[in-house]
């Protein structure tokens, strides 16, 4: 089920938000939101359902585990347990026919004549997110940062809540615990002002402009073979902006939609080609993951604590598996270590005082990065990697094909606003007249266009 569906804003929102604030007593109302949400999940494909209660039930099962005992080897033991179980599933998944398809791929560059046996496995939806949201939980009880759930009711709906379940906002259970423990009684009307204003703005980021771009930055990559130089640069910048607009407005509608629900969840975008360097692109682009990642990987092998050369590592190792958890394909694993590098890059230059002073040229240098790494991440395989760099680097000839205005416009939009204008937070919107009218008017036109609504990026990762 697609936020940006007819299903979803006219049937199971309203069933959904209606019946969450009807409900008075505290453990029916996490029985219906944990119930929708999973018949949210089930929307998509039924037969996963089992695998998220699996996950859910030995996360909260560890968790207890680790809460209730004070021997160190006893709570590692159980730590040790969940993660296992959560990469096990997750590489499984996700992972597995990768991993045969590459051998198979070795073995017949070295002439072996090996039966490799193949996989047809169906990815799970969201369950990048779900897993590492779900080990946060286990690894912060064993730090001791968090308590442990007061229910397995509460960890239930920590997991599966429907606003952030498919593609995030990943978000920690310190986050939200006072707001499970504590739930309103009441939807006041600053929550609900604020859910239709998030919920609005991302709907109309994802249809107006996303998808707007999409068209024809997709038709022009389709042909990559022949693609020359002016048109693989726009519709590399085409594909820059689409995954912005596309990914921000599906987290600006998880937030609007928990908003409804009284909850509140976490910025996971501020203006990231707004970046001066590739440390702040990071702090800005997928907050929640690049914070998790932080936490959990770069921290734990050892952070900048011993040197430039143990940081550069440190960093490389944790974008590697960053770019493998974004999908399991050599192209993003090569993204994650192109970021690696630029981060790498950018704390060696910085060392030597040698990153440009001037805040406008790292941000060009910065984009001009970041623009080359969607190369990677959008293209199907390296030979798509290759046609493409080799039309912007000229090699495919400098005649462009017919370009409709439309999508210099949109370009010029888009430029314009990630480098100047607000994004949804930036705003303070007030319940005035004029927004109401505005925002009637983006969600009207936006729900006009969803004749055939299209899927968010990150809902294959």
């Amino acid at each position: 089920m697609l936020f940006n569906s007819h299903v979803f804003i006219f049937a199971f929102l309203p069933v959904a938000v209606t019946g969450w604030w009807m409900l008075r007593r505290q453990d029916a109302r996490l029985v219906w939101l944990t119930l929708m949400s999973y018949l949210f999940y089930a929307y998509w494909d039924w037969r996963f359902v089992s695998l998220m209660l699996v996950s859910t039930v030995i996360d909260y099962t560890a968790g207890l585990g680790i809460s209730r005992s004070d021997v160190p080897s006893v709570r590692k033991r159980w730590l040790v347990a969940s993660l296992v179980a959560n990469l096990g599933l997750l590489g499984f998944f996700k992972y597995s026919g990768f991993f045969l398809a590459s051998v198979a791929a070795v073995c017949r560059a070295a002439g072996l004549d090996w039966a490799v046996p193949t996989l047809s496995i169906i990815l799970p939806a969201g369950i990048s997110f779900y897993t590492f949201q779900s080990m946060s939980y286990t690894i912060d009880l064993y730090r001791g940062i968090v308590q442990p759930a007061k229910s397995f009711l509460h960890f239930a709906l920590y997991v599966s809540m429907y606003p952030q379940l498919i593609a995030g906002p990943i978000v920690r259970y310190s986050y939200i615990e006072d707001q499970l423990a504590e739930l309103k009684q009441r939807l006041p009307a600053i929550d609900l002002w604020r859910g239709i204003y998030f919920f609005v703005w991302g709907l109309s980021l994802k249809v107006l402009v996303a998808d707007t771009v999409a068209s024809y930055s997709d038709r022009f990559l389709s042909a990559h073979e022949t693609i020359a130089f002016p048109t693989s640069w726009l519709a590399m910048l085409g594909y820059a902006y689409q995954i912005l607009f596309d990914f921000d407005g599906y987290s600006c509608m998880a937030v609007g939609l928990a908003f409804m629900l009284g909850f509140r969840m976490p910025q996971n975008f501020d203006s990231p080609y707004k970046a001066a360097n590739p440390s702040d692109f990071w702090r800005r682009w997928h907050i929640t993951l690049s914070e998790w990642l932080r936490d959990y990987l770069y921290f734990a092998l050892g952070g900048s604590r011993h040197g430039l050369g143990t940081t550069v590592r440190n960093l490389f190792l944790t974008m590697f598996l960053g770019g493998l958890w974004h999908g399991a394909g050599w192209t993003f694993v090569a993204w994650g270590i192109f970021h690696g590098a630029l981060l790498g890059g950018y704390h060696a230059l910085r060392s030597v005082n040698l990153w440009p002073g001037s805040r406008a040229i790292g941000r060009a240098i910065t984009f001009t990065g970041v623009l080359f790494s969607w190369v990677l991440f959008r293209s199907d395989d390296f030979g798509m990697v290759g046609n493409v760099l080799s039309g912007m680097f000229g090699l495919h000839g400098l005649e462009s094909e017919h370009i409709h205005l439309r999508f210099y416009g949109m370009l010029a939009l888009c430029f314009v606003w990630t480098n100047w204008g607000p994004n949804a937070w930036d705003l303070r919107m007030t319940p005035r007249r004029l927004t109401a009218f505005a925002l009637a008017l983006a969600f009207v036109v936006s729900v006009l266009m969803l004749a055939k609504p299209s899927p968010f990026l990150y809902f294959r990762f």
